[in-house]
C-alpha cells in the first residue's frame, strides 16, 4: 500500500489567545491528526513537522508557515495537506488556483476535515470553488463592515486608535490633552505665525530643542524623542485634530476631545500654508528657457527640438528630442535622440569653460596677438566662465553636432569676438570647433549623454552601501545574528538583504565604482531589484548590460 504523507497546516486571524496552553492552533492540529488516524488504513501517515500561522490574515499568500509548506510540497516531501477548514487555507479565490496549480504539479491533494471533500476529485474541485467563493464574500462583507464601524464611529468624533499624536494621551475612545507635550504643538504654531515657511520653523525648533513624542514600543524599545523633520512639522501644522477635530478619509468631523489649537486660528494657518504651496508650485513650473533651441542637430542633420513632460507633482521636465521623433509620433518604433534639457546644457557649458580656460586654445583661436592680449582676453573668458549663469556661455554656441560617440561644438565667432572686445574676422576658423567623445547611456526612453572630461560621478550612496555590506558581512562571520545586527544598526531583516549581496562583488566593480566609473544605471536602487550573481564573471557581465 503506497503511504499518503500528510501535512496539518493551522492558521488563525488573531494573536489573540494565542498565549494559551492549548490555543485554536493546537485545537485545529488535534482534529486533523485525529482524521488522519482513521485513515490509517488507507495509508495515511502524520507527518511531524508543524505548518502553523498565528496571528495571519487568509486574504494572502504571504505566510511563512504557508511558504514553507508549499517549498515542501515542490520538494516532494508532503503528498496531502489536510487542514480543518476550507478557509484556514485561503480566503481568495485568486489565492486557491494558485495553491491548486502547486498540488497538481507536485501531484498532491488537499482535504478538509470538517467538509467531506478533496482536491483530488472534480467534484470535490466545484464544491470548494463554490465554498470559496462564500469564503471570500464572508471576508469582504466583514471588511466593509470594520470599514462603515470606523466611518461611522469617526463621524461621532470618537478616536478609532493608531499613533497617538503629539500633545495628547489615549483615554479610551477619545483624546485627552498631555499639558506638557501640547506646549511643544502651541510653540510650533507660534513659529509658523512668526517664521511664514516650514523650514524656518525647522530650524527654530532645533533651536529652542523641541522633541519629538516618545513612544514604547511592545518590545519595550523606546523610540522617538528625536529632532523634527520638515514633514514631521508639517503633519502637525495640518493635523484637524489639534483643532478639535477628527479626520477620515476626506471628511473632517468634530471630535470628542479638547482642542490645543483654537478653531480660527487653525484654519487661518491652514490659508497661510496653502498661499505657500502655491507659490512653490509657482516657482517649480515656471517655463525655463531652452538655452540651445535651434542649435542642436544629430548624425543624420536633423535638429533636436526642446520638449517636455511632467510628473505627478506638476513639475516640468525639460528635453532635447530628434524632430522626427514628434513630427512621426505614433507610426512605430523609430530611432531618434531624447536627452535631458538641463544636464545636456550643463554639460555643454562645462566643455565651453574648459577651453575657454584654456590660454593655449585662446591663442590658437585668436592668432597673432601678443602675450598681454591673450592674458587679456583671457581674463575676461575666466570671468564669464566663473559666473553660475551658463547662459552667457552658452550664447557663444552656434551649433552643437551629435553623432554616436563625438560632440562637436562650433563657436558663434560674432559672439566671442564681441566679449573679447574684438573682430571676427580676426578669429581662426579652424580653431572655432570643440570636439569630445561620449558615451551614451540607455534608460527606459530616454539617452544619458556621459561626456568623458566630465565623467567621474562618484555615487555616495552606493559606496556607502557597499561598506555596509561588508561591514555586515563581518559581523555574520563572527556568530552574529542578522537581527541583531539589524537592531544595532538601526535597520531592518529585509534591508540586510537587500543590500548584503554588495558584500561579494567583484574587486574591479567596487574600484569603478570608487573611481564615478560604474555604469550609469548601477545603482543602490538596482543592486535591490536584481539579484547578483556570485560569480564574478558573470557579475561583470551583468553590469555591462546597463
Amino acid at each position: 500500500m503506497k503511504k499518503l504523507r500528510c501535512a496539518i497546516y493551522t492558521r488563525k486571524s488573531s494573536e489573540d489567545g494565542l498565549e494559551q496552553e492549548f490555543n485554536s492552533l493546537d485545537a485545529q492540529r488535534e482534529a486533523c491528526a485525529a482524521y488522519i488516524t482513521s485513515q490509517k488504513h488507507e495509508g495515511w501517515v502524520l507527518l511531524p513537522e508543524h505548518y502553523d500561522d498565528g496571528g495571519l490574515s487568509g486574504g494572502s499568500l504571504d505566510r511563512p508557515a504557508l511558504k514553507k509548506l508549499l517549498q515542501d510540497i515542490q520538494d516532494g516531501l508532503v503528498d496531502q495537506i489536510i487542514v480543518y477548514k476550507i478557509d484556514r487555507l485561503t480566503r481568495s479565490l485568486a489565492d486557491f488556483s494558485r495553491i491548486v496549480d502547486t498540488l497538481d504539479a507536485a501531484g498532491a491533494s488537499f482535504v478538509s476535515v470538517t467538509q467531506s471533500f478533496n482536491t483530488a476529485t472534480s467534484m470535490g474541485r466545484l464544491t470548494l470553488n463554490m465554498l470559496l467563493s462564500f469564503a471570500q464574500f464572508e471576508r469582504e462583507v466583514t471588511a466593509e463592515r470594520i470599514r462603515d464601524k470606523i466611518a461611522a464611529s469617526k463621524r461621532r468624533g470618537l478616536w478609532m486608535g493608531g499613533s497617538v499624536p503629539l500633545g495628547y494621551d489615549a483615554d479610551g475612545r477619545t483624546l485627552k490633552i498631555n499639558e506638557g507635550e501640547a506646549k511643544t504643538i502651541r510653540a510650533l504654531y507660534d513659529l509658523y505665525e512668526q517664521h511664514g515657511t516650514v523650514r524656518g520653523v525647522k530650524v527654530a525648533a532645533d533651536q529652542r530643542g523641541l522633541r519629538t513624542k516618545q513612544r514604547l514600543t511592545a518590545d519595550g524599545e523606546q523610540k522617538g524623542g528625536g529632532t523634527f523633520d520638515r514633514g514631521h512639522i508639517h503633519h502637525v501644522l495640518t493635523n484637524p485634530v489639534y483643532a478639535g477635530r477628527i479626520r477620515h478619509k476626506a471628511l473632517v468631523h468634530a471630535g470628542q476631545h479638547g482642542a490645543i489649537i483654537d478653531q480660527d486660528r487653525w484654519d487661518r494657518i491652514q490659508q497661510q500654508l496653502q498661499r505657500g504651496a502655491a507659490k512653490g508650485r509657482v516657482r517649480k513650473t515656471a517655463k525655463q528657457r531652452s538655452l540651445l533651441c535651434g542649435k542642436l542637430f544629430d548624425e543624420t542633420g536633423d535638429r533636436l527640438t526642446p520638449s517636455h513632460s511632467r510628473t505627478k507633482a506638476g513639475v516640468r521636465l525639460r528635453y532635447y528630442v530628434s524632430h522626427r521623433l514628434i513630427k512621426k509620433s505614433g507610426e512605430g518604433r523609430r530611432d531618434g535622440w531624447r536627452l535631458p534639457a538641463r544636464e545636456l546644457e550643463i554639460k555643454a557649458a562645462v566643455l565651453m569653460r574648459q577651453n575657454l580656460n584654456d590660454m593655449t586654445f585662446i591663442g590658437r583661436l585668436v592668432p597673432d596677438r601678443s602675450a598681454e592680449e591673450i592674458k587679456t582676453h583671457h581674463s575676461i573668458l575666466q570671468k564669464l566662465c566663473t559666473d553660475q549663469d551658463i547662459r552667457d556661455v552658452l550664447d557663444l554656441v552656434a551649433r552643437i553636432d551629435l553623432c554616436p560617440g563625438t560632440l562637436t561644438i562650433k563657436m558663434d565667432c560674432v559672439q566671442f569676438a564681441a566679449v573679447i572686445k574684438s573682430n571676427a574676422d580676426e578669429i581662426d576658423q579652424e580653431q572655432k570647433i570643440i570636439t569630445a567623445p561620449f558615451q551614451l547611456r540607455k534608460r527606459g526612453v530616454e539617452t544619458k549623454l556621459v561626456l568623458e572630461e566630465a565623467s567621474g560621478d562618484v555615487d555616495e550612496t552606493l559606496i556607502r552601501n557597499i561598506a555596509r555590506a561588508h561591514l555586515w558581512f563581518e559581523q555574520i562571520k563572527v556568530g552574529r545574528s542578522l537581527s541583531d545586527i539589524a537592531k544595532a544598526e538601526g535597520t531592518t531583516n529585509g534591508r540586510m538583504y537587500q543590500l548584503i549581496d554588495l558584500a561579494f562583488l567583484a574587486p574591479d566593480i567596487i574600484r569603478d565604482v570608487l573611481d564615478g566609473n560604474q555604469p550609469l544605471g548601477f545603482t543602490s536602487d538596482w543592486c535591490v531589484r536584481h539579484a547578483m550573481p556570485s560569480n564574478w564573471k558573470d557579475q561583470r557581465a551583468l553590469i555591462k548590460t546597463l
